[in-house]
């Protein structure tokens, strides 16, 4: 079979695998093409490029490259690779093409202290999760004390009517009427939650002057404790959620279903 042929072969199981659309857009084909096969521009089509040093059937040394001799060897080698380096390009575009391509692949975003799994969740959590370790109501005066970080409240939400602290201060929660929960926490030494997430994948936004990822859909999230022991346990599922980050301090703003005004929340920090 010739390479163009091995080379086809791969490409339609790997689109049929990836559910890709069939055909692929134009100017992604001719993308692919012009990538595989070498050419300077998009809509050119040249030959084949062999790989850097591979040597031609013809070039073996000692034959005239039938098959079997080292150089016709070396040139299926060399073909091979080409083949997979195709298939890699393909994977590439494919992946950042279609939501199926992206579930394909996880990827793991650390960003203000958490980190977010994108790809291809598992279940949402069931059942009523534990409570955090140490957690103790407190006031927000206390809870300014004991937080070795300084963070801020919203005054589009006015005064918390329960604050919470977990591990010493380490997390500092505080609650609104309608489950509205903002998380405050040290957003540079260590990550303290962990979010499983499929499509709608999450979405990068600035809040003020500070970048951040704003989560639409429910989603399961998890409590990292300190001592990285007991997390299973502490696994919930979370609405619509806005992260971001705010000097020091990370901040997990939870309960607001609307991206403009969970944005408007957040820069209201004093």
């Amino acid at each position: 079979m010739g390479s163009h042929d091995e080379l086809e072969t791969c490409l339609r199981a790997l689109g049929e695998h990836l559910g890709s659309p069939t055909p692929l857009p134009a100017d992604v084909a001719r993308a692919v093409r012009a990538r595989l096969e070498g050419a300077p521009e998009a809509g050119e089509v040249g030959r084949p490029v062999r790989p850097e040093g591979a040597p031609a059937p013809s070039e073996a040394p000692g034959g005239t490259g039938g098959a079997g001799e080292p150089g016709e060897r070396r040139w299926r080698r060399a073909r091979r690779r080409w083949i997979a380096a195709g298939v890699a390009v393909l994977l590439a575009v494919l992946v950042g093409l279609t939501p199926q391509g992206q579930a394909a692949v996880e990827r793991v975003l650390r960003f203000a202290g958490i980190e977010l799994h994108i790809g291809n969740p598992p279940p949402l959590p069931s059942g009523v999760p534990g409570a955090l370790p140490g957690e103790t109501r407190v006031t927000l005066a206390e809870a300014r004390d004991m937080a070795p970080f300084p963070f801020q409240v919203p005054a589009e939400l006015g005064p918390p009517v329960d604050v919470r602290v977990s591990e010493e201060g380490r997390l500092v929660s505080m609650l609104w009427p309608g489950g509205i929960r903002l998380d405050a926490f040290n957003g540079v030494v260590d990550v303290l939650w962990r979010k499983d997430l499929g499509p709608p994948f999450p979405k990068q936004v600035t809040v003020g002057e500070s970048s951040g990822w704003w989560i639409n859909a429910p989603h399961g999230v998890t409590y990292i404790p300190r001592d990285g022991v007991g997390g299973k346990d502490l696994a919930r599922v979370a609405g619509p959620t806005l992260v971001w980050q705010l000097g020091p301090a990370g901040y997990r703003l939870e309960g607001v279903a609307d991206e403009s005004r969970a944005k408007r929340i957040g820069e209201s920090l004093r």
